[in-house]
């Protein structure tokens, strides 16, 4: 079934996520969810698919993850594609006054939210910025 929804157009893949979530039944699949409509709100560029057997953002290429491993915080890797750019060698750099991101290399970090409504303003800057960056 996830081979079905990978194959589907990255058009509007919104049912496909959902569809993922439920089967996976995720103790923090609300939260997930609000994550989801606070990143789609963002800019309306912004779509969502399953990509890497998970939630995923794109505009014209894919820049986050929800991270589904973690069971007690709504982690996402924000990246720039499954190939490092050569435009990765300087990196992304992100104002990030909260702390919420964990550098895993110049061009992905981890996104770690322990209260999705409370930090919801800085998950939207630091979306903005990172889609910014990559345009």
């Amino acid at each position: 079934m996830a081979a079905k929804r990978a194959a589907k157009s990255t058009q509007d893949g919104t049912q496909e996520v959902t569809a993922l979530l439920e089967e996976r039944a995720h103790p923090l699949h609300k939260d997930i969810d609000q994550v989801r409509k606070i990143i789609l709100g963002v800019d309306p560029s912004i779509r969502e698919a399953v990509k890497w057997n998970t939630a995923s953002f794109l505009t014209t290429e894919f820049f986050a993850a929800v991270h589904l491993r973690s069971e007690d915080r709504v982690q996402l890797v924000f990246h720039t594609g499954a190939k490092v750019k050569p435009s990765a060698k300087h990196g992304v750099e992100l104002d990030d006054p909260e702390g919420l991101c964990r550098w895993l290399a110049k061009d992905r970090c981890l996104v770690t939210l322990e209260s999705v409504k409370g930090q919801r303003k800085a998950l939207e800057a630091l979306v903005r910025q990172w889609i910014r960056q990559l345009a």
